[in-house]
């Protein structure tokens, strides 16, 4: 079987997972704040999901230079499972709390940060290295499923299921994505010299804080990632504010189905060398339709700057994923990966913490009728529910540009275009 074709087998296993992971966190979540009618319950779900397999990657990363990469796959889609298969008994026994969806989503996360470096790392193994791009907008395109696919169908199960039914659908998922896995023969494992566990960690540390390049880079993104992390965090308390979960669900799957467009253009046609010109233009464009996101009020164009923010965002994953990729050693592969997602993401886990309290207790009191900026801002933007959350969104995206205009600056970040232009 050719390598592109046992990548292809993995990859629709994952899309397959992805959908189903999907399912449950629209569902989760639309629980949650249905139940508590708070942002901060909502994010917290988020943050649950997010922050275990974030600080854990080190290992996960470690492992998967180490041990078979095809094994870590397995275990860590068969231990997602188990923590969906936790809440699950949790509700069918009549145990009542947020708590149970808390702790089965920390589990599930928990074996996310085995999985997920080993199948980052076994792209290495299976494509050649003038296809990552390529691979790299097919794993960008599964991992929008969640957002494209997900929402719409999870919008109306919800009419007809119950939400231990939807969780078990995404049960059923991550068996298609086991059985995916084990159905390809080949031996996906590291192919570097075997050392001390810790030592292995720590070499990649030290391989990403020598790499100057790379650190400043994944160290900007990880601003990014903040900024991005309050949108996941707050895009459905803002439509949920005005709108019910079916409505929601149509809006998010219209907005994300511009990474589908994004995903599948690169796929077909991304082929150029330079990435960082790239990467800061694609950022202060998803920068300005961030802020148009939060001037309004209105479904529809909330729905369309939506849609040109997720259609520019591969080409951000993308530049990045090539990047870094292109400039770290295959035996390194794993560990460096999970460190650069450590790094990189660590904005996302802190703006999953504060956006709920953010925007619940802080910004959404300013913009009420009454309150302090509703004579100023407000009278731009609008008062009342939600436009406390409209003008994080404005302010995230302006310091998107920001950023975006001081990484197209730097003279490091560009020679890390040079070894790409030098394969």
């Amino acid at each position: 079987m050719q390598s592109s074709s046992r990548f292809l087998i993995i990859w629709l296993g994952q899309l397959i997972s992805n959908i189903g992971s999907g399912l449950s966190a629209f569902a989760l979540g639309i629980y949650v704040f249905q139940l508590t009618g708070s942002a901060t319950s909502y994010s917290l779900i988020l943050l649950a999901a997010f922050l275990p397999a974030l600080l854990l990657k080190p290992i996960g990363g470690t492992l998967a230079d180490r041990m078979n990469r095809k094994l870590l796959m397995i275990l860590g889609d068969l231990g997602s499972a188990i923590g969906i298969i936790f809440i699950v008994i949790m509700m069918a026994i009549g145990t009542k709390g947020l708590w149970i969806i808390y702790v089965g989503t920390i589990i599930s996360s928990f074996f996310v940060a085995v999985q997920n470096p080993a199948y980052k790392a076994s792209v290495t193994d299976l494509v050649e290295k003038t296809f990552y791009t390529k691979a790299s907008a097919l794993m960008q395109l599964a991992e929008a499923a969640k957002f494209l696919i997900a929402p719409i169908v999870a919008g109306f199960l919800l009419k007809i299921l119950a939400v231990k039914q939807i969780l078990m659908i995404d049960v059923l998922s991550f068996l298609v994505a086991i059985i995916a896995v084990f159905w390809i023969k080949t031996d996906t494992k590291s192919v570097g010299a075997k050392q001390h566990f810790l030592k292995d960690l720590i070499d990649g540390f030290h391989y990403v804080v020598k790499n100057k390049g790379i650190l400043i880079l994944i160290s900007l993104i990880s601003l990014i990632t903040f900024f991005i992390g309050l949108l996941q965090g707050l895009f459905g308390p803002l439509i949920l504010s005005f709108a019910n979960a079916q409505t929601f669900g149509i809006s998010l799957t219209v907005a994300t189905s511009g990474m589908l467009i994004g995903s599948l253009f690169l796929g077909m046609f991304g082929k150029s060398k330079r990435k960082i010109p790239i990467l800061s233009i694609s950022l202060i464009l998803c920068g300005i339709c961030f802020s148009l996101m939060g001037i309004s009020s209105h479904i529809i164009m909330i729905t369309l700057f939506g849609f040109l923010f997720f259609l520019v965002l591969p080409f951000v994953n993308t530049s990045l994923d090539v990047l870094v990729r292109s400039n770290v050693e295959n035996d390194l592969q794993g560990r460096v990966w999970s460190i650069v997602s450590l790094i990189s993401q660590l904005g996302m886990a802190i703006a999953f913490g504060v956006a709920g309290y953010l925007a619940d207790k802080i910004v959404n009191p300013l913009l009420e009728p009454n309150g302090a900026l509703a004579a100023s801002v407000g009278y731009f933007i609008g008062t009342g529910t939600g436009r406390g959350i409209g003008f994080i969104f404005m302010i995230s995206g302006l310091f998107i540009v920001i950023v975006a205009i001081v990484m197209s600056r730097l003279k490091i970040l560009r020679e890390l275009d040079d070894i790409l232009t030098l394969a």
